[in-house]
């Protein structure tokens, strides 16, 4: 009893930190949600990634306040893929209100082409722009 409710502990302890992901079936309906804070705006990011290159993923996503983040592999939704013209992963991309409003994109390096505080001023501004 004791081992299994140890067990149970760890379960609920990652689950706070588990990454919510899209595929080619529903990735256009998380774009497009509604906002599920009061600014009556949503802000959506989706980072396109491989597990090729896992080590060079956005790794403060659970730092992010105010938007909905999600991640694509791009081996398992090929047509989201060729929709949002994903040539290196990791593709990092800012939706506002179902919209494309900015895009980072890896070089040739491959590293993570966004940090958290570049990111988080990008979704700033994008809340200020859909204020208007």
């Amino acid at each position: 009893m004791k081992k299994f409710l140890i067990l149970l502990m760890l379960i609920c302890s990652f689950s706070g930190y588990s990454q919510n992901w899209v595929t080619d079936s529903d990735i256009h309906s998380k774009i497009s949600s509604q906002s599920q804070f009061d600014d009556g705006h949503s802000i959506v990011i989706i980072e396109f990634w491989a597990e090729f290159n896992k080590d060079n993923a956005f790794k403060d996503w659970q730092k992010l306040k105010g938007v909905e983040y999600y991640r694509c592999d791009i081996s398992k939704s090929p047509e989201s893929k060729k929709e949002f013209r994903i040539r290196m992963a990791p593709t990092i991309i800012i939706f506002v209100d179902g919209i494309k409003e900015e895009v980072f994109k890896a070089g040739l390096d491959l590293l993570c082409p966004v940090e958290l505080p570049e990111l988080n001023e990008a979704i700033q501004q994008a809340q200020k722009s859909s204020q208007f």
